[in-house]
């Protein structure tokens, strides 16, 4: 009778423990979560006091917008572009007609004559 009554204790025992389980584990992962987070914030807050700077103000405005001082003259070096590197082949330089007529030919199947 003993065996009986430990054996339903134990049982009605073996649900909630393992809910105090899960739970202290989602709690273990929401704390490091939220660790990870105030990391975050720290970050974005020390990149928001930098960025407000005067000195960072008006060297993004000098690097993004082009801008300067009314006393000072601005250069902007323009590069000339790099021709595209693929492996594809670049056209002939046959006129478009020409390729028109040449698509023409073999959609006939005939070859052309030369001379009338």
């Amino acid at each position: 009778m003993l065996a009986v009554v430990l054996c339903a204790i134990a049982l009605s025992l073996a649900y909630p423990i393992r809910e105090y389980i899960a739970e202290r584990r989602q709690i273990d992962q929401l704390q490091a979560q939220n660790v990870a987070i105030a990391a975050q914030v720290q970050y974005l807050k020390s990149q928001q006091r930098s960025l407000l700077s005067p000195a960072r103000i008006e060297q993004e405005a000098r690097d993004n917008l082009h801008m300067c001082f009314p006393h000072q003259t601005c250069y902007e070096v323009i590069t000339p572009a790099q021709p595209h590197r693929s492996g594809a082949v670049q056209p002939a330089a046959t006129p478009w007609y020409g390729r028109l007529w040449e698509s023409v030919r073999k959609a006939d199947g005939t070859q052309a004559r030369s001379g009338p």
